[in-house]
């Protein structure tokens, strides 16, 4: 597929820590104004994790109909605002596309935990029938998907990838085929919000968190103190249209083009064989038709583990070679937000190729040792932009990339 017939991004919608609306998050993406604080929505001072990335002063019933606000997780909540403000964005009247040619697909990493909490609570100190209906479809992971189907009346394939965070390139990757198959408008990305016991319990499990209790210094990706990092909710919605369905209602190219994608899986950790991030970004590259001099800046995973990040600069270095291409990673404003964190990089991403300027990494001050990345720190730097690679990874090996072009 040309870049000429490369599907567009035309509309974004974003509930996320640095804010609501894509003017609220660019705003405070370039000032590297941060949205992680102490956890509001339960207490948690018995958890050796405190902090986390929240979405500032969202209200479901600001957006969402009552009846689903009871329906649905707060996760559902927050990707049904994204959505209506991403179609709202996108210009599109939906009324003039078929039902059939309409689409959905997000990512999710955990599904309606708290929902799912709670009506579990209500089983194990009472009996079953204390738990209400709807606990068999809110906590799902296709819930999000299911209920932006039904609201906008979308009947065209629709779907859920759970990758953890490279779930959100992978929705991507898959509207993208959607639009190659004949659908006109597809709704994706994602958005994640497991800030409750239960669910911070199963991320505690995996060892990656940040047990850090100053916000600032707890998560610090491609650092020398990186230690993990910090949970949170939220993330991005977007509205990806053909080209020429776009060009035929005047919206041009929109935001930018998913130009390349490409995903990978890790090898056992004891197989020898190196992990995938490398072929990944490179097969991206490809797909693109681009090679490694035409993309101007990378959107980081940042994992904030040291060996991951290690492994992250490496790949980087070796397609790019040594300080070859700028770096960056905004979520350290927002936690990672699991299947809501790389379509929330993808609108960042958009929004700096639009403006000519790459958000920095906030709060990283030294480099490790032995990374020898251009990381992009302290303040915005101003570039002309012409594409973006966005790497993002998920416990247990996922792997993704996405190329992005104004």
């Amino acid at each position: 597929m040309s870049s000429s017939t490369a599907p567009v991004i035309t509309g974004l919608g974003i509930c996320a820590p640095t804010g609501i609306g894509v003017d609220a998050h660019w705003s405070s993406v370039l000032a590297g104004k941060s949205g992680i604080g102490r956890i509001q929505r339960f207490d948690p001072s018995p958890y050796p994790v405190r902090h986390a990335g929240q979405v500032p002063g969202f209200a479901a019933a600001d957006s969402v109909p009552g009846r689903l606000i009871a329906q649905t997780d707060h996760w559902t909540h927050l990707a049904l605002a994204a959505g209506e403000a991403a179609l709202a964005d996108s210009g599109a009247d939906l009324t003039a596309v078929p039902e059939y040619e309409m689409a959905v697909v997000t990512s999710s990493s955990s599904g309606g935990t708290e929902f799912g909490q709670k009506e579990m609570t209500a089983l194990y100190r009472n009996d079953p029938s204390w738990v209400g209906a709807y606990q068999s479809i809110a906590w799902f992971y296709a819930a999000t998907t299911g209920q932006l189907s039904i609201r906008h009346k979308m009947r065209g394939p629709c779907g859920v990838l759970a990758c953890e965070q490279a779930g959100g390139l992978d929705a991507i990757g898959q509207a993208r085929r959607l639009v190659r198959r004949g659908s006109k408008l597809v709704v994706t990305g994602g958005t994640d919000a497991s800030l409750c016991p239960y669910g911070l319990t199963a991320q505690l499990s995996t060892g990656r968190l940040s047990t850090v209790d100053d916000p600032e210094r707890a998560y610090l990706p491609f650092d020398a103190d990186a230690g993990g990092h910090l949970p949170g909710e939220g993330g991005a919605i977007l509205v990806l249209e053909s080209a020429q369905a776009a060009a035929e209602r005047g919206a041009g190219t929109g935001y930018g083009r998913v130009l390349g994608y490409a995903a990978g899986f890790d090898p056992a950790p004891d197989s020898g064989r190196p992990r995938a991030l490398r072929r990944t970004a490179e097969a991206a590259l490809a797909d693109a038709g681009l090679t490694p001099a035409d993309i101007d800046v990378v959107f980081a995973d940042a994992a904030g583990v040291a060996a991951d990040d290690r492994d992250e600069a490496d790949a980087i270095t070796a397609v790019f070679g040594p300080r070859g291409v700028p770096v960056t990673a905004p979520k350290t404003l927002t936690g990672r937000l699991y299947g809501g964190g790389a379509p929330l990089d993808v609108a960042t991403a958009l929004l700096a190729l639009r403006e000519g300027v790459i958000p920095h990494t906030a709060h990283v001050r030294d480099l490790a040792p032995g990374l020898d990345i251009d990381l992009v720190t302290g303040a915005p730097r101003e570039l002309p932009l012409r594409h973006a690679l966005v790497l993002a990874r998920g416990h247990g090996g996922f792997t993704s990339a996405l190329v992005l072009g104004r």
